[in-house]
């Protein structure tokens, strides 16, 4: 019985529609432009967002970074070094007798090479004298040959691992493996190529700054005595220091543990950075979900003025067809048949409008990330969340015009001119 009453009621609608294509398509825009703009905005967030939360995952949730902070100029280097001396291995090994549960555990001298062979075809690599245990810490997977073992640094080895950036930049198209690459004066032999890894161009809340797929790995013993010999370094200065705890609940109780090490062991010089990926991962999280509803937000302005435009359409059709509702009356039509003619009317201008606008955002985010070069991530719920938005608005406006329609007397509907 209801679907006898409601299809010849929305054939009736979608032909008051079509005789009024023009104006339908006016009411329609409001809604299209609302639903666009939700999808491409969630896009477009959900993009940045899930680029940012790669990159901290990829820095491991159970790991703790310990960056040594750069000082503004050489008069703030030269009082930061009377009191405090920097990161050094000694940190580490302070460090490793006094956390507990810590796991793989690694120093890093990064060292920026200002001779390389070959020439790289793109940004030079930078260089990362580590532990072996870094290979597990930071999940590097390897494609070919191996990574330097615990033999190859004790002895200070020339050898070196390339991440994917850096075999591209240095050898193109052609095998790196077996081949050497000269640093600063130093011949290094390629012994392993690692796999390519998430990486950002930028930090993320105090993460360090680098692509790390254009990095080139040594043992730590020789990036300190074979690399930095020349530029007259301390041999047991550092720059960075990597902690693997065994679980993500860990890391921030250790954390604290070791902000407080090294403070005292610097005197408390603001020499050195602390970062917990699990931390900035869980606050990403929640500035995601606050990110999302802001746009929404914003968007959802487009789609109450949308729903104004059908308000004001549905009123002034009721204006026009008041002797057609009259009529209806006349013979017999109920009320609520008045009402779900109207209601069906604004409900087919929202859903369509929804389903152009979706088909909008849609491309418009393609073209935002092809034109600007950002990742854009269009996800089911973005799709579901604005069209239904869009119907329910269309529902809601609707409801005024359609009572108003249902509540003329018929006499008076009749007379009408």
């Amino acid at each position: 019985m209801m679907t006898r009453d409601v299809l010849p009621t929305l054939a009736m609608g979608v032909d008051n529609l079509v005789a009024h294509k023009l104006r339908s398509l006016l009411t329609m825009l409001g809604m299209i432009f609302g639903v666009a703009a939700v999808v491409a905005m969630l896009s477009i967030g959900a993009g940045a967002q899930q680029q940012v939360m790669a990159v901290i995952e990829a820095m491991g949730v159970r790991n703790l970074i310990v960056e040594s902070r750069p000082a503004a100029d050489d008069q703030a280097f030269q009082r930061t070094r009377q009191v405090s001396a920097g990161l050094s291995l000694a940190d580490v090994r302070v460090i490793r007798s006094t956390v507990d549960g810590v796991g793989a555990s690694t120093p890093r001298k990064r060292v920026v090479p200002s001779k390389l062979i070959p020439k790289p075809f793109a940004e030079p690599p930078t260089v990362f004298g580590v532990e072996p245990a870094f290979q597990g810490i930071a999940g590097l997977g390897i494609a070919e040959g191996r990574f330097f073992s615990a033999a190859d640094d004790a002895a200070a080895a020339p050898v070196a691992v390339l991440g994917e950036g850096a075999r591209v930049a240095l050898f193109g198209g052609r095998a790196a493996l077996g081949e050497h690459v000269k640093v600063n004066e130093q011949w290094l032999r390629v012994i392993g190529v690692c796999g390519g890894v998430v990486s950002g161009r930028s930090g993320t809340d105090g993460a360090p700054a680098e692509d790390r797929n254009n990095v080139i790995y040594v043992p730590l013993r020789t990036a300190l005595l074979r690399l930095e010999d020349a530029q007259g370094q301390r041999q047991d200065e550092i720059d960075g220091i990597y902690l693997q705890m065994p679980t993500a609940d860990a890391t921030v109780p250790a954390s604290r543990v070791v902000r407080r090490l090294i403070s005292e062991t610097h005197n408390g010089a603001d020499d050195f950075s602390l970062v917990v990926p699990s931390e900035l991962l869980a606050e990403q999280r929640r500035t995601q979900r606050i990110f999302e509803l802001v746009m929404v937000a914003i968007a959802s302005i487009s789609l109450l003025v949308g729903g104004i435009g059908i308000m004001n359409i549905m009123l002034a059709s009721v204006l026009e067809r008041t002797r057609e509702i009259g009529v209806r009356r006349a013979v017999g039509a109920p009320r609520r048949a008045i009402v779900r003619q109207f209601l069906l009317e604004a409900t087919l201008i929202s859903c369509a409008g929804g389903v152009v606008g979706v088909v909008a955002g849609v491309v418009l985010s393609w073209i935002i990330g092809r034109l600007a070069g950002w990742t854009t991530l269009i996800s089911p719920t973005s799709i579901v969340l604005a069209f239904s938005v869009s119907v329910a608005i269309g529902l809601v406006f609707g409801v005024y015009p359609a009572r108003k329609a249902s509540a003329l007397d018929p006499i008076d509907a009749l007379r009408y001119e």
